[in-house]
């Protein structure tokens, strides 16, 4: 981003659901309104007008102008902090509501009016779904998500297939045949696989097998002494053990196996790969067939996973972290069944806990609260909304998509991108530490890039996807059963080019190095980002500035090690991309000097990729605004006393206005592959001349430096 191209690492189950909307890297990035009764009051004019404004509705001039003004500190000086002048109203106003680690007036605000229209929609289905197979699914599997009488007298009952399974356990063989079960229900293993394209034959998919087995998330977790990892391995100590006690195990007994888990973990930490080592495509790919990776691995039959998972046919193979692999082999192989059976009891409850009775939801909230600073946890109906999004996305999407992005708001959409891709060719002619070759296969690439605008042109078909109207957790393991299926039938198949990685409401957008796509749909094409009757500076510095974001990531540190058909190649000139690191370290050293909690440092390496992107997306917007002022098509100021070009910068801004808690940034810190939200809006603009030649700043402001850092 919004999110980064789908060849990065996959991240855990828990990440995943803070990350959305948060433009955060993921495989495949998913998640993402209200009644007024559950609604937080508005915190300003802003969140008033905009909150049933989704971009295919109408919006007056004056309802924009006070939602811009109202977010705005006028008192701020823009040349020293752009971001307190441009959001210091937002700021000062607005509190996180309680079911939320963190608020943000682009992502948050719009996933909130965005998940009321998927309400709307779900409840219409459950109570009347007409004779519409694809509706009454919708309806049913929403009405069995609502239904939580029926979920409580349940209880733990619908575990007990899968814990006999477990019980079955007694050697290595086993334990992967049962693991290919359990993962092909949802539940998470030893090791992480996903399907996607080879990055050498991006025509093919392949499977993709990633480092995983750990709760916490991220190895750090486990290994550093810092104060809030040794209370997080504790938090997570209690967390397993009362979820076993949950499961019927005495508390001693619960404890004993907690700490088993913990150190269990441990050690598959200490052979993990860092967050750092996955973003680098050349080190994460080593294509292997089915016996390559069973001698890897000589202890773990990936025969009985893969009979087990239901897909036996399954050769080819890219292993990302192979080292993990060999290291894990080890340890598991000298670890007791007894151990490994505790491990797998423990990743079936906390992956199923949120589809089971109250008590083990609310244990599961405890642990998620300690991470991540959330008061409350959401209420029903906003949990079965995104599950609904997470398992039905597609069927969920077509009624979104005619309520929230209609009228000419592709046609616009398009307009930006084609402005966008022009202004990046433009700019390419003024890079100086690229020669005339790369410059020329650069340009090539980019013309290459295919664009996929609010939703799909072939929608899924989910017509094989058992749906029951009295089965709620049986739903969630048949859909997830779906979902597996589907993508690992893909291994050594044609990728299909139409195929989406996020669904239509989704409030995100991301580049996909392996078929040179950028996809953004309709749920980021919302204000503050986006909106039909927005002035065109509005939409040229909010969605203008995303779509120069996912174009700049096809030429970041990652992105540019792939070539215009997606295949991981060296396209450069060797005495180019000596240029370029150099012009990519400055920027990783500018960030990583910014703190995010005193004493916290941003992590200039994991988040090079997006802060590349950042301030590659200021450029990109910025030219296709100007030309389209140089074609005569700019609008009257919106404001008084703010000029068309102020507005540009201050409608990226506001994008971007924020509220989290100290937990989340320490997480975020951790794990994110972004930057906190000010400095995704400052550092950008201060690297960015004609951002102080527009609001007159003196040389030396904070915003004006004598030293700059410039990649694209």
């Amino acid at each position: 981003m919004i999110s980064r191209h789908r060849s990065a690492a996959p991240v855990s189950a828990l990440l995943a659901a803070l990350f959305f909307a948060a433009g955060c890297m993921a495989h495949k990035p998913a998640d993402t309104g209200m009644t007024a009764s559950s609604k937080p009051a508005p915190a300003s004019g802003d969140r008033a007008a905009s909150a049933a404004s989704p971009s295919g509705s109408r919006l007056s001039r004056d309802e924009i102008a006070a939602s811009v003004k109202a977010a705005m500190d006028p008192d701020a000086n823009p040349c020293e902090d752009f971001y307190q002048y441009a959001c210091g109203g937002w700021v000062d106003t607005t509190t996180i509501p309680p079911d939320r680690p963190r608020w943000e007036r682009g992502f948050t605000e719009i996933d909130e009016r965005n998940r009321a229209i998927l309400r709307e929609t779900l409840e219409a289905a459950a109570s009347n779904p007409g004779s519409d197979s694809d509706r009454k699914k919708l309806g049913d599997f929403y009405a069995s998500c609502m239904n939580e009488e029926a979920i409580e007298r349940a209880g733990a009952a619908p575990l007990k297939p899968a814990l006999d399974e477990i019980l079955k356990v007694a050697d290595l063989q086993s334990f992967m045949g049962v693991s290919g079960s359990l993962y092909r229900q949802g539940v998470p293993s030893i090791f992480q696989v996903f399907v996607d394209s080879d990055q050498k034959d991006p025509d093919t998919n392949i499977a993709q097998v990633y480092q995983g087995g750990m709760g916490l998330p991220d190895r750090d977790y486990y290994l550093k002494e810092d104060a809030d990892k040794v209370k997080i391995r504790q938090a997570y100590r209690d967390h397993v053990k009362a979820l076993l006690v949950l499961l019927g195990d005495a508390p001693a007994a619960a404890a004993k196996s907690a700490e088993s888990i913990m150190v269990f973990e441990t050690g598959l930490a200490k052979v993990a790969w860092s967050q750092t080592e996955m973003r680098d495509a050349d080190k994460t790919y080593h294509k292997i067939d089915l016996a390559g990776l069973q001698g890897l691995t000589p202890h773990l039959s990936w025969g009985a996973f893969l009979r087990g998972a239901g897909q036996p046919g399954v050769t080819q193979i890219n292993v990302a972290t192979p080292s993990f692999f060999e290291g894990a082999d080890a340890h598991i192989a000298a670890t007791s069944p007894a151990v490994l059976r505790d491990w797998m009891r423990a990743r079936l409850v906390n992956d199923a806990a949120p589809s089971l009775s109250k008590a083990f939801v609310d244990q599961n909230f405890r642990f998620t609260q300690a991470i991540t600073g959330q008061k409350e946890l959401p209420v029903r109906w906003k949990r079965c909304v995104t599950a609904a999004d997470g398992s039905l996305g597609e069927l969920l999407g077509k009624s979104y998509v005619d309520r929230a992005f209609g009228g000419d708001s592709k046609k616009i959409a398009l307009a930006l991108i084609t402005d966008v891709e022009s202004s990046f060719a433009a700019n390419l002619a003024g890079l100086d530490w690229m020669d005339d070759e790369t410059r020329g296969r650069a340009l090539e690439k980019m013309k290459m890039v295919q664009n996929k605008i609010g939703y799909p042109d072939k929608w899924r078909d989910y017509s094989s996807l058992e749906v029951r109207r009295d089965d709620w957790f049986g739903n969630t393991v048949r859909a997830a059963a779906f979902e597996w299926n589907r993508e690992a039938g893909k291994v050594g198949k044609p990728v299909d080019k139409t195929e989406w990685g996020m669904t239509p409401p989704t409030v995100n957008a991301y580049y996909n190095a392996g078929g040179n796509e950028m996809v953004f749909p309709a749920g980021i094409m919302q204000p503050p980002f986006f909106h039909r009757d927005f002035p065109a500076p509005m939409n040229y510095g909010g969605m203008g500035l995303v779509m120069g974001h996912e174009l700049t990531h096809g030429f970041d540190d990652e992105g540019r090690k792939f070539d215009g058909h997606g295949v991981l190649t060296d396209w450069w000139n060797p005495t180019v991309v000596g240029s370029f690191e150099k012009a990519a370290s400055c920027i990783e050293k500018q960030y990583s000097e910014r703190e995010v909690l005193p004493g916290l440092h941003v992590n200039g390496e994991l988040t090079l990729g997006e802060n590349i992107a950042d301030n590659g997306g200021v450029k990109q917007a910025w030219g296709g605004w100007k030309s389209l002022e140089a074609a005569g098509k700019a609008p009257s100021p919106l404001l008084s006393g703010i000029t068309n070009d102020q507005l540009f910068f201050i409608g990226f801004a506001q994008t971007w206005c924020s509220k989290r808690s100290p937990e989340i940034q320490r997480l975020f810190a951790q794990v994110d592959p972004h930057s906190p939200p000010e400095l995704r809006v400052n550092i950008p603009l201060l690297n960015f001349p004609q951002f102080a030649k527009t609001f007159h700043c003196v040389a030396g402001a904070k915003m004006n430096p004598a030293n700059r850092c410039e990649v694209w």
